[in-house]
């Protein structure tokens, strides 16, 4: 086999790798709109999100057709007829995000990562924003919305509370009001809430923070009557609406945990996994939530208990909701006595060095909810060792740079020897168009011919290509790394680079911005050809890089391989600025190094 067939062949098979993973965006079946919503009105107080069912029934409990996401443990629910066949879901009704906290008595949230607040009418905790991340690269833009108050288009909260053991213990709902003691919760001075049911039980939940994103909810019972009482806690993680996803086949994002030891990765579209007629999973501890491109939720359980744990979706009025919940092991409160239950939540950025922090501190595999995939051992090291570099340097894409450098190093040897073999088939070139001249209908002398000819002046075929396969696993992990890692996110360059995880903003249609008007805004002009500067740089360096290569013999084969930079200038305008940096760095050390070993062989 001659190298230009394998060269083709390989360099063929990353274009088809990249054009799969750049155009599953394209074609994946896209989910249909959520219903428009009606005008925004107000909500009653302590009502439950329009077509819901108020938490009632024990997660992970509930009988086959009753369960619904954002019900929550032990009673016949609202809603339902009896017997559990639903009855005809209510018009829908949103508020606004400010309508619906202004409608409830609230405890604010302040911290120097997050904002938000604690509803008093149920005490979940279903208002944050991140106060240090933004929706754009302005700073003065708004913070990224993270939880949702009932009564919105898309509630997303956190419930916790207790089951009743037998019937007629009141226990706290989502139509309870408690009394706050304290606030605004800081990292310094934790809030508590309390309710008493008029039966002879003081329900008090105690909510802490930390510097971070983990909140700590310690549920207490009092009994001043004279029986004892089971309960059993429990906390759930309710979404409604399914949001919207990046769509590619290297990210999940989804329902996630690690439940019996085994990490879960359940995508929204996985119906058969989130069948609420499912039996809840035991599981020892672990994790479970909803995790986003950059964002978590995540219930954390002691890691001592036993638990049954359960992730489930049901269509209410064209309505998704989606839940992922734990039940934790029954506790006894006595006669004149208390008992006590704790839980942790997550909610914040998927931040690495923060995941690792609480993985070491006790939470089992907590880093895997940022998907570093099934290279794990090579993608997250390539983040480390970026992440070091922009603690020396102060610049993610100079990290950038210099990790393409060390790595050109380390194969440095390896690269002579492909070099220097390329060198070898460069002077061969001409003996090989006298052999194909020499046997113009005879394919299979050709190839005898030929490859007696490498044996006799010990060229290897194959040996130019090992530069190429040592930058495939090497170029897809570092895609990986800017795609997943929030740190990525809005990491400026230089010039006009602002955002290294998104695509090169610059076309060459306005003149890189030298005309006045925007490409996005003309219509004739599709994705494709919005090709920005690093894009075309890359394209100029591997058309550069190629011509130091042997030319194939065939014209049709030369054809093909003088298309190639045009090909993946295309292909690459839509992936992430720093990963056409990378390719494009790459490609000029690859230049020098190989012109400088191609021209001491004479072949340069």
């Amino acid at each position: 086999m001659e190298q230009r067939n394998l060269l083709l062949a390989i360099v063929l098979s990353v274009g088809i790798l990249i054009g799969f993973q750049y155009l599953y965006e394209k074609i994946r079946p896209t989910p249909p709109p959520a219903p428009a919503p009606a005008a925004a009105t107000q909500t009653v107080p302590g009502t439950a999100a329009p077509g819901t069912v108020a938490p009632s029934v024990a997660p992970g409990t509930a009988a086959p057709g009753t369960a619904a996401p954002s019900v929550a443990p032990g009673s016949t629910a609202p809603g339902s007829a009896p017997g559990g066949t639903a009855q005809a879901p209510a018009v829908p009704a949103y508020a606004t995000r400010e309508a619906a906290l202004a409608e409830q008595k609230r405890v604010r949230i302040v911290t120097a990562r997050l904002h938000g607040s604690i509803a008093l009418t149920g005490g979940r905790i279903d208002d944050l924003t991140l106060a240090t991340y933004h929706d754009t690269v302005d700073p003065k833009s708004p913070e990224v919305v993270l939880l949702w108050p009932n009564g919105t288009k898309d509630p997303y909260f956190a419930e916790f509370g207790w089951v009743a053991g037998s019937p007629g213990i009141k226990v706290p709902g989502p139509d309870t009001k408690w009394t706050a003691a304290g606030g605004p919760l800081t990292p310094t001075a934790p809030v508590t809430l309390t309710w008493d049911n008029g039966g002879g039980l003081v329900y008090t939940r105690t909510i802490s923070i930390d510097e971070n994103y983990m909140f700590t909810v310690r549920d207490a019972v009092r009994n001043a009557g004279t029986e004892p009482v089971a309960l059993t806690p429990y906390g759930l993680i309710s979404r409604t609406g399914t949001p919207h996803v990046a769509g590619y086949y290297i990210l999940h994002e989804g329902l996630i945990g690690l439940v019996g030891n085994s990490l879960q990765e359940i995508r929204y579209s996985d119906t058969t996994a989130l069948d609420p007629s499912k039996p809840p999973v035991d599981s020892s501890g672990g994790w479970l939530g909803f995790t986003d491109k950059y964002w978590l939720t995540a219930l954390v359980p002691p890691q001592d208990e036993a638990i049954k744990t359960k992730f489930q979706h049901v269509q209410e009025g064209g309505i998704d909701r989606y839940q992922a919940d734990f039940l934790g092991p029954a506790v006894t409160v006595p006669a004149d006595g208390t008992a006590a239950n704790s839980m942790r939540l997550f909610a914040g950025a998927k931040e690495v060095n923060l995941l690792d922090a609480y993985a070491d501190g006790g939470i089992p595999r907590f880093d895997r909810a940022i998907d570093f995939g099934w290279f794990y051992f090579l993608t997250k090291p390539i983040f480390l060792t970026l992440q070091f570099f922009y603690g020396l340097i102060g610049n993610f894409g100079l990290a950038i740079l210099l990790l393409t450098l060390i790595i050109k190093l380390l194969f440095f040897p390896l690269a002579n020897k492909s070099y220097a073999a390329m060198s070898k088939m460069k002077l061969l070139q001409p003996e090989m168009v006298k052999i194909r001249e020499r046997f113009p209908d005879d394919k299979a002398r050709q190839q005898q011919e030929i490859m007696a000819m490498y044996k006799k002046v010990g060229a290897n075929p194959l040996a130019g290509c090992l530069p190429i396969v040592v930058q495939i696993p090497v170029f897809f992990s570092l895609y990986k790394v800017l795609f997943v890692t929030i740190e990525m996110r809005h990491a400026p360059f230089f010039g006009w680079i602002q955002d290294l995880s998104a695509p090169d903003p610059t076309s060459f249609v306005n003149l890189f911005g030298l005309l006045p008007f925007s490409p996005a805004a003309v219509p004739t002009i599709g994705p494709m050809l919005m090709i920005g500067a690093w894009p075309l740089m890359m394209g100029i360096t591997m058309f550069l890089q190629q011509k130091l290569n042997p030319q194939p013999v065939d014209p049709v084969q030369a054809k093909m391989f003088m298309a190639l930079p045009i090909v993946f200038t295309y292909m690459l305008s839509a992936f992430p600025a720093g990963l056409v940096i990378y390719w494009c760095w790459n490609n000029l050390l690859s230049i020098a190094q190989q012109w400088t070993i191609m021209h001491r062989a004479g072949a340069a």
